[in-house]
């Protein structure tokens, strides 16, 4: 099998002699492969936005990991997948400049999902691509016995040999169950380039904050109605301001929020009853905001129509892709 890697990395030389490494990871992979929780488990916080929903990460957010020997910066990509609108092209564009320029490509495949066409539309487009090293990180391994996990590992390596390609490694993990997730970083490491940190040690994301309160925002929203309204809301950060006249120990953030909707109809499912699921979504997403900023904040939420946003260019742009 060649890159099957089950192993603890204790023979290598010691951090202090091995030069520095930083660089570019992307994991890629169907929606809910568990390319966020991965990213969320390498970086140690909630950086990237998990749901069950395709294309929810839309923009490049990066989780950096910090360590004595290397840095670790991770791109996610959007999803890749068959164009049926502007964003979708738009998206696969992004997507596949995105794989030429970042170091190390992770295709990320569920242990408990046989390899399907999706898989392999992914894994062609990945042959395609010289130069960049492939890993293939088998996800959510806590929910299969070890002959189901054997058969797909054995899937994937044959699966490359028919493209054409040899994987790096093939590495199981489990982000949940917080399986091998540092050797997955002990693997990604050395195919990175030498050099000197690219981001100061605090750093998780560069990601600005106002892109990562609408992703909170836009998580929330889509709660519950996902199969309503599964790509038609866009959230919008008009303005966070600090709130004037308060005590320095009590500070408190304004943030001023528009959810955009593509129709009429959909402003209803979105409010709920009486405004009820509008105001669940502002409580939620407000808790998590708190959390990623470490300040209270108030939370103003509108429900706008933008018609067709998703097919409409200058829409697309005003909403940031």
């Amino acid at each position: 099998m060649g890159a099957m890697s089950v192993r603890s990395q204790s023979s290598e030389p010691s951090a202090s002699s091995a030069p520095h490494r930083a660089g570019f990871a992307c994991f890629v992979g169907r929606p809910n492969a568990g390319k966020s929780t991965l990213t969320n488990a390498l970086v140690g916080q909630k950086v990237a936005i998990t749901a069950n929903q395709p294309q929810t990460t839309r923009h490049t957010v990066r989780g950096i990991v910090h360590r004595e020997d290397a840095q670790l910066i991770l791109v996610d990509t959007p999803g890749l997948h068959k164009p049926r609108t502007l964003l979708g092209e738009r998206l696969n564009d992004v997507v596949r400049t995105t794989w030429a320029e970042v170091d190390v490509i992770g295709f990320c495949l569920p242990a408990n999902e046989k390899l399907g066409p999706g898989d392999r539309f992914i894994a062609k487009e990945l042959a395609s691509i010289k130069k960049t090293p492939k890993i293939a990180i088998v996800t959510k391994t806590d929910l299969v016995d070890s002959k189901t996990l054997a058969e797909q590992l054995i899937a994937i390596d044959q699966l490359g040999k028919e493209l054409g390609f040899e994987w790096a490694e093939i590495v199981p993990v489990s982000a949940v169950g917080d399986q091998q997730v540092d050797l997955l970083a002990d693997l990604i490491v050395p195919l990175l380039p030498e050099g000197p940190a690219l981001y100061p040690e605090g750093d998780l994301t560069d990601e600005p904050e106002q892109v990562m309160i609408a992703e909170l925002i836009r998580e929330a929203a889509l709660e519950g109605v996902r199969d309503e309204l599964p790509h038609s809301i866009a959230v919008v950060v008009e303005e966070m301001l600090p709130r004037e006249d308060r005590p320095a120990d009590k500070p408190l953030l304004d943030i001023h929020a528009f959810v955009y909707i593509e129709r009429p109809s959909q402003k209803g499912i979105i409010i709920g009853p009486k405004g009820k699921r509008l105001k669940e979504v502002g409580i939620k997403s407000r808790k998590q905001i708190e959390a990623l900023l470490g300040t209270p904040v108030f939370l103003d939420l509108h429900v706008k129509v933008a018609k067709d946003w998703q097919r409409d260019p200058r829409q697309l742009r005003k909403l940031g892709f």
